[in-house]
């Protein structure tokens, strides 16, 4: 790849072709659990972010009614950064001279002017739509005179609160090469090969710990096992309105294959299987050019998710109230050489596997050097979806429209996807494929519900029309 290319679909500020391309689909901005006190005390006084979404610095407030508002940072009086400001329940208020803005950026005091100044009316900082679902929000940067798609219809999206559960963490590196990992198929063989498997009893919520669909000669194989010794997946790129499927097949028997199906949703979420009965579904975020912020949504397709569990997992490996991994370039992401040795193929630890992508991103260097790499028929998926990205940004740089979910009626239709690791007959995987994911839908408390709940999304506030 030159140069220049690498420049042109990594780049996300404002005004570049990328960014340009980003701004067209909605970025999740933070947590529902930011603002918990128990897990930031600080909330409970003073419910206020500084946040930096695609080169942006933005501010999000809570005011007194529980609703949110995500501004721009900079005072439209002087420009001083509101990320500073007092949250007086009913606004958020400058401490340079005290202009106070709504949720919706509307200017409500100008408390130094004269006496009967109408100068609050005409002024109005630029705010941003935003949409909570699934412990995420939302926020849309398209231009102001736009309007937002719909959220997509994504099964993290659709299931009620109980059945999901968001996570987050931040990657020193480019967006991009965050979410390249997500779409390779191969590299679990490898990056995440454990020599030793656990029992499956205490694989809750601990990816790749867990059983694989079916048996082996009525044995349950932990995915650990199967991605350890068949690591030679024949990949197949299959497009799809809203991105990619992924389906990864290795040969165990002459009458066994592993089938493991996986989606990309352009331009930056993947969706992967955690369990039979759990998926995650994992968005990139550019916070700027050289770090990026990954949301997963966990959706269970059982029982309720047991959120606090999966929390108490993974607070283990980050610094609140930013959720920056403990580990990291600083400590060489806590390497060991005697358990790269014993253990595992990294060696750098079995709890936590984000860590292993976080070392493979970040390693590759803030952003990745595209024009010293060598690809091969493994990658499949990454020429795939990098010709798509290509293409998006010429489309809407010639003023034509953003693929997949930017599209309100893609965006709006029920899409799932639906993921699978499991064991099947080989000679009839597609049959067995089917019945899976079938069974696994059919048996989802939430989904057959769903479509008695298919009313117009409800945005927290926007000055835009909504489809």
């Amino acid at each position: 790849m030159k140069a220049e290319l690498n420049e042109r679909i990594t780049r996300i500020g404002p005004n570049t072709p990328c960014g340009n391309l980003m701004r067209q689909y909605w970025q999740p901005v933070a947590l529902v659990d930011e603002f918990n006190p128990h897990l930031d005390p600080n909330m409970a006084t003073r419910p206020v972010k500084a946040l930096r979404v695609l080169g942006q610095d933005l501010v999000l407030f809570k005011n007194a009614q529980g609703e949110f508002g995500l501004l721009d940072r900079d005072c439209p009086h002087r420009g001083a950064d509101l990320a500073f400001g007092r949250n007086e329940g009913d606004g958020l208020r400058c401490p340079f001279h005290g202009w106070k803005f709504d949720i919706t950026g509307q200017c409500i005091e100008t408390p130094g002017e004269p006496e009967g100044s109408k100068l609050c009316t005409r002024v109005k900082q630029r705010s941003y739509p935003l949409i909570e679902r699934s412990g995420v929000l939302f926020a849309w940067f398209g231009v102001d005179s736009a309007t937002a798609p719909p959220l997509p219809a994504l099964d993290c999206l659709s299931a009620p609160n109980s059945h999901t559960f968001a996570f987050k963490g931040q990657w020193q590196c480019n967006w991009l090469q965050a979410f390249e990992v997500g779409i390779d198929p191969a590299h679990p063989s490898f990056l995440h090969r454990f020599f030793m498997d656990e029992s499956l009893d205490d694989s809750y919520g601990k990816q790749f710990r867990g059983a694989s669909a079916g048996d082996i000669n009525g044995q349950r194989w932990p995915m650990t096992k199967v991605m350890r010794e068949f690591d030679k997946p024949s990949i197949a790129v299959a497009a799809q309105p809203y991105g990619m499927r992924l389906t990864a097949l290795r040969a165990m028997t002459d009458e066994l294959t592993h089938v493991r199906v996986t989606h990309s949703i352009f331009p930056h979420t993947f969706v992967i299987p955690l369990s039979e009965t759990i998926t995650i579904t994992q968005i990139h975020v550019p916070v700027d050019d050289t770090r990026t912020y990954w949301y997963a949504i966990f959706t269970s397709f059982d029982g309720p998710v047991d959120k606090e569990a999966m929390r108490n997992q993974r607070l283990q490996a980050v610094d609140l109230p930013d959720y920056i991994p403990k580990s990291g370039r600083h400590n060489n992401w806590g390497f060991n050489a005697e358990e790269q040795r014993s253990r595992t193929y990294l060696g750098m630890g079995e709890d936590d596997i984000n860590v292993h992508d976080q070392w493979a991103c970040e390693s590759m260097g803030p952003i990745q050097d595209r024009t010293r790499e060598h690809l091969g028929t493994t990658d499949v998926a990454i020429m795939s979806n990098r010709r798509t990205l290509i293409k998006a940004i010429d489309d809407v740089e010639n003023g034509k429209p953003a693929p997949g979910v930017a599209q309100a009626d893609i965006a709006a239709t029920r899409t799932g996807p639906d993921t699978v690791d499991g064991i099947a007959p080989g000679h009839d995987w597609q049959l067995w494929l089917a019945q899976t994911v079938a069974s696994k839908r059919a048996n989802a408390p939430w989904n057959t519900v769903l479509a008695l709940a298919a009313a117009p999304e409800k945005v927290l506030h926007t000055d835009k029309p909504q489809p």
